[in-house]
């Protein structure tokens, strides 16, 4: 009764089913049978980017896939179209410089979403730029970011188009070979509802064939070793794997298969809108412009005369539920509700409960039930009663 619910864009709830897979006994990570549970693993993580690719799982976060893409591709002087609208997109920037590459920066302001047409501009303007990397979901500013259209845009380029869906997979709609995606990483521990600590990539052909050609400057990450190891009669991973993560990321990718991932998107939709409802229905503001709200994280303005420290600390010391802050210059400014992994309604109408009655202990002027009630009316149009819940 005293778990706190964690409301957050990740680490996000993990399943009682997923936390007994982790206890089972610890296997050789270099046997058949371990090899199985890999191959399995792999094969579950390309239905759910959506590609005909092999998929590889790498023991880390979901920055080690980011910076496993980059230095993979990257050698000195390179020229890296960085698409920057927020902190992830900036880490990716930050990783493009670690790896000696040259940044030419895309800076896309907070709350909105790139626009492909800049994105063309930049391409047809500066000249070989080798990989363009975008963020599908940033979690700073809960932006959802156009990579359909931009995956169009860079079929008339030879740049690799590099994107970062560690917090949209799983809970957005991404076609990794129907977008024109080379190089797609992800992270465990947000839409995919396991636990933090393993990460994914799936790369086409079109990268590979850079990837060959480029002298790898990482060394855990060298993906032609994970090549090499996962296409060994019994597969393999070139380090020692967490063995309990991948009992783990196996079982949450089986809940992902038995839902089905159209209706998993379709929940976390619903999810978002609801949220959305609800927090408009009370008087805040979102921060993201709407139109390019985020399926997995809402951020909202806090409201003049409230702080931080009291919104967020209220809703956490008392009535159990976490949300998250603000980065970077934001901090203080808004928080964000983070909707995502094994989110259901119920969750949504407890958080927009507690956010009202926690806005209302601080003299923010609303009617108790206004949030609520929209959350009920995302849900369950025309229902005038809360039974469902």
């Amino acid at each position: 009764m005293y778990e706190t619910l964690l409301m957050i864009p990740g680490p996000t709830r993990v399943s009682s089913r997923v936390l007994k897979a982790m206890s089972k006994s610890i296997v050789n990570h270099r046997s058949a049978v371990f090899g199985e549970i890999l191959n399995d693993t792999n094969e579950m993580m390309s239905e759910v980017f959506q590609t005909e690719n092999q998929s590889y799982l790498i023991t880390g976060s979901g920055t080690a896939a980011m910076e496993a893409a980059l230095g993979n591709v990257i050698e000195k002087g390179d020229k890296i179209l960085n698409i920057v609208g927020g902190k992830f997109g900036e880490r990716f920037m930050q990783i493009t410089e670690t790896h000696q590459g040259i940044p030419v920066e895309l800076t896309v302001e907070w709350g909105n979403a790139a626009n492909p047409d800049d994105v063309r501009y930049i391409l047809e303007e500066e000249e070989d730029i080798k990989a363009v990397t975008m963020v599908h979901n940033e979690t700073s500013t809960g932006v959802a970011n156009p990579i359909e259209e931009i995956g169009k845009v860079l079929k008339d380029f030879d740049a690799l188009y590099v994107v970062d869906t560690v917090s949209s997979l799983g809970g957005d709609d991404v076609q990794v070979d129907n977008f024109g995606i080379d190089m797609c990483v992800t992270g465990s521990q947000k839409c995919l509802a396991a636990p933090p600590g393993m990460a994914a990539i799936t790369l086409n052909n079109n990268a590979w064939n850079v990837v060959d050609k480029t002298k790898s400057k990482t060394y855990y990450l060298d993906l032609k070793k994970y090549r090499k190891s996962g296409e060994k009669a019994v597969p393999e991973t070139p380090y020692t794997p967490s063995v309990s993560l991948m009992y783990a990321m196996n079982e949450a990718l089986k809940m992902i298969m038995e839902e089905g991932l159209e209706a998993r998107i379709k929940r976390h939709e619903q999810a978002a809108k609801a949220t959305i409802n609800g927090v408009k229905a009370m008087g805040l503001e979102l921060f993201a412009n709407e139109e390019a709200s985020s399926a997995t994280v809402t951020a909202i303005n806090i409201p003049e005369g409230m702080t931080d420290k009291n919104l967020r600390g209220t809703m956490r010391n008392k009535y159990r539920i976490e949300l998250a802050g603000g980065q970077d210059h934001l901090k203080g400014n808004v928080f964000r509700i983070g909707h995502m992994g094994n989110i259901t309604h119920r969750e949504i109408i407890s958080t927009i409960a507690a956010l009202e009655m926690s806005l209302k202990e601080y003299g923010y002027e609303i009617e108790l039930g206004t949030g609520v009630s929209a959350v009920q009316e995302t849900y369950m149009p025309g229902n005038n009663t809360l039974e469902f819940f």
